[in-house]
């Protein structure tokens, strides 16, 4: 039996005649009879006892052994190619992650054969359980290399698009378009980085992405589940999790719906009726971020109280000379404050913290790393120097806290209570970090109070982050859902998802789109393969979390003043949550810090009651109408929309040639017409030369080679003039018509705006 085992293990792992160091490593274990415990049987022993509970203890420990090495190793692999994109890297990557899947593959499989029902040990029965869904590792061998491939060339894609102007340089999504979107008030400019981004991006990933969605759900069914979508909501433990989702979103739709009214007026306002439509939709280029999914960059815009508006941060930081190493460092500075860890030493020397000045391609969407080994975490950011990306810091330095309080635990604990945990530990931070109490005290700010107005100031910027975010982070998943589950197909993903956008933005696209577009495939977390309803459920745990632990640390006060720097109490349960990792169920976890075992709204109201109540009060005064009723900005009637040529409707592109066209033959026509006039005049002047004395006797003179009248010839010859003339302007109006035609702009391009 043992040799039986040990041809399976090497048969299951091995290469060939090359093995890679976690294979040696395996033989090693074996050789020195630290797996061999798993592995032994006594005598007749039936596979009841060899896959009993003892034994699973014994598999489970051969696991952990074995896991940081391979796991390590794939981390450091994808590290190197995220932060230098070369071939070589990717090669070396793709290579890595088939080792891991082949791993996992083994680990899984066997994983499903111990019968747990009967087992008492209720963490090794969870183990077991996590262990078994081994997501694409499940994949047969080709159709593993084709998926790896395949997510590479879409996250690649992704990371290498630019955006070229007609005469100057290429432009990144980080931070070029980022700053664009961000900054510009010019909706021209602001449509051309929107467009530009998602014809780069999306265009390239169209033609792939129903590989992916079959690839992806062969790899659900192998695990178990029907579709990928399934997979993905099992992460959750939760048979209720769908209706839970539209339960949450249902409560949280006023405070959205209040605030896309009143920041609609406010960009009516500035950008006049020919962009904006009071009951309708908002243009998705003009609220300053390349998504829509957070508007804090148009606060500017839409400032209840101008006269009073907030001190700029950035402006301050800039002053201030912070640098991104900087941020990092206040945003360790507050967890330890709590009485929590700080990063180690390990984490300031391997991080990326800003883009690399040395001509290195990267991958700048931030992201934050646990390596499966001692003290070695990391975040990859292109930082700037904004309030925005110090937020952002605080954020990820919240995941860094997350993987030094749990790397204790068992490689499969390893992770949030839930993905949700993961997203709402740094976020529960920054909401303290938001707060006036703690920038002044840090220096960012310098006016000692706020006043009333100030204070709905200060919430409406935070609502422009966090109330904005809540449609898109829940429409995301629900329309790839949709994909997995078959009811979206492949020739209307992208009307499907401007569907969406609209029904639960209140959003359109500000230029037609089409389904050879691909505009989903603009949000890294697409190409990227990333679940994203953690960050819905993030986002309102964020809040929740917060109040338990502002309660906790004795604050006194309106809930958006709170600030938690310096509280041991806070930190003390904040660590205590984060200490658990995966190890117990979510809402056991959520009951022991909130005393509430589901994911509430409460905390999320009560937050943003006061700009609820100034938001109500102020539409109802402007009459504005909530929503966007019997409206749509579906582009199957913008992209079928016809012009008129020459009595025949056709595309515009079409028409707009045929102008050109026509044009051209006009003037041919011209040339050809003043060329036979002057050819059959200088004929007739030959004649007249020849024989004056003839002609002198005649009555007639000749037009077009024909002998008439001289003065009805004199006449015609006017005629001709003039139509010549009349051809010219005709072929002048037309040249006029077609530039004026290319220079102007469609309804929403109009730039009328008043300041």
């Amino acid at each position: 039996m043992i040799g039986h085992c040990l041809c399976q293990l090497y048969c299951s792992l091995g290469h060939g005649n090359k093995m890679n160091l976690p294979w040696a490593l395996l033989l090693v274990l074996l050789s020195h009879g630290q797996l061999l415990p798993w592995l032994r049987t006594v005598g007749e022993t039936s596979l009841n006892d060899f896959y009993s509970e003892a034994q699973a203890k014994l598999f489970l420990q051969f696991y952990e052994q074995t896991a940081q090495v391979v796991l390590n190793e794939f981390m450091e692999a994808t590290w190197n190619y995220v932060t230098n994109i070369t071939k070589q890297n990717q090669k070396n990557m793709l290579q890595k992650e088939a080792d891991r899947s082949q791993f996992m593959l083994y680990f899984g499989t066997r994983a499903r054969m111990f019968r747990t029902d009967h087992f008492l040990n209720q963490d090794v029965k969870r183990m077991l359980r996590k262990l078994q869904n081994i997501d694409k590792s499940a994949l047969p061998t080709e159709d593993l290399l084709e998926y790896n491939r395949l997510l590479t060339y879409m996250e690649t894609a992704y990371n290498r698009a630019e955006v070229c102007l007609d005469e100057g340089p290429c432009l990144t999504l980080e931070p070029d378009l980022q700053e664009i979107m961000a900054t510009s008030r010019d909706q021209k400019e602001l449509l051309w980085a929107w467009q530009g981004w998602r014809d780069a991006v999306g265009r390239q990933l169209r033609p792939v992405f129903e590989d992916y969605v079959r690839l992806s759900n062969k790899a659900a069914q192998y695990n178990g589940y029907k579709d990928m979508g399934a997979l993905w909501r099992s992460k959750y433990e939760s048979d209720t999790l769908e209706e839970d989702l539209e339960q949450l979103y249902k409560e949280l739709q006023p405070l959205y719906l209040n605030l896309h009214a009143y920041v609609r007026r406010s960009l009516y306002r500035y950008y006049g009726p020919e962009l904006i439509d009071l009951r309708g939709p908002i243009p998705a280029h003009l609220l300053g971020n390349m998504w829509a999914q957070s508007w804090n960059n148009i606060l500017d815009l839409v400032l209840p109280y101008p006269t009073k508006a907030p001190e700029d941060i950035t402006a301050i930081m800039k002053i201030q000379h912070w640098r991104p190493e900087k941020m990092f460092e206040e945003a360790n500075l507050f967890f330890t404050s709590m009485g929590m860890l700080p990063a180690p030493p390990a984490f300031w020397i391997k991080s990326m913290m800003e883009k690399p000045a040395d001509g290195r391609e990267v991958e700048c969407h931030t992201s934050s790393w646990n390596f499966y080994k001692f003290n070695d975490f990391r975040v990859k950011k292109c930082t700037e120097v904004t309030l925005e990306d110090l937020l952002s810091v605080f954020h990820q330095m919240g995941h860094i806290q997350y993987f030094l309080q749990y790397q204790n635990l068992s490689v499969i604990y390893q992770e949030g209570a839930s993905p949700a945990f993961e997203e709402a530990v740094g976020s529960v931070i920054a909401l303290s970090v938001s707060s006036h109490k703690y920038l002044l005290a840090r220096g960012l700010l310098s006016q000692p109070h706020q006043d009333s107005e100030e204070e709905v100031n200060f919430l409406l910027g935070i609502a422009l982050e966090k109330i904005a975010f809540i449609p898109f982070s829940y429409l995301v998943d629900k329309f790839r859902w949709k994909i997995f589950d078959g009811t979206i197909s492949k020739i209307t993903y992208n009307q499907e998802w401007w569907n969406f956008r609209l029904k639960y933005q209140g959003l359109c696209p500000p230029v037609p789109r089409s389904d050879d577009d691909f505009d989903p495939g603009a949000k890294f977390h697409i190409p990227a393969n990333v679940p994203y309803i953690r960050y819905f459920l993030g986002l309102i745990l964020q809040f929740q979390l917060h109040e338990a632990l502002c309660e906790a640390s004795g604050h006194v006060g309106p809930l958006h003043q709170c600030d938690n720097y310096n509280s041991k109490v806070a930190g003390k349960i904040l660590g205590d949550l984060l200490k658990l990792g995966s190890s117990r169920p979510w809402r056991e976890v959520l009951q022991e810090v909130t005393g509430e075992s589901n994911i509430s709204t409460k905390a999320f109201l009560t937050y943003f009651k006061p700009l609820m109540d100034w938001l109500v009060t102020e539409n109802v005064k402007q009459g504005d109408t909530l929503g966007w009723p019997d409206f749509s900005c579906s582009f199957e009637e913008k992209i079928t929309s016809k012009v008129s040529f020459l009595g025949t409707d056709t595309e515009p592109e079409q028409a707009y040639l045929g102008q050109w066209v026509l044009l051209g033959m006009s003037f041919f026509m011209l040339v050809l017409i003043l060329a036979l006039g002057f050819r059959l005049h200088y004929l007739e002047k030959q004649l007249l030369d020849k024989d004056t004395v003839i002609l002198k006797t005649l009555p007639y003179s000749y037009f077009l080679g024909i002998a008439m009248d001289p003065h009805q010839a004199a006449r015609k010859q006017w005629l001709l003039l003039g139509l010549c003339c009349i051809l010219m302007l005709c072929c002048i109006g037309l040249l006029i018509r077609i530039v004026t035609q290319n220079t102007e702009n469609t309804p929403w391009m109009k730039n009328e705006g008043q300041s």
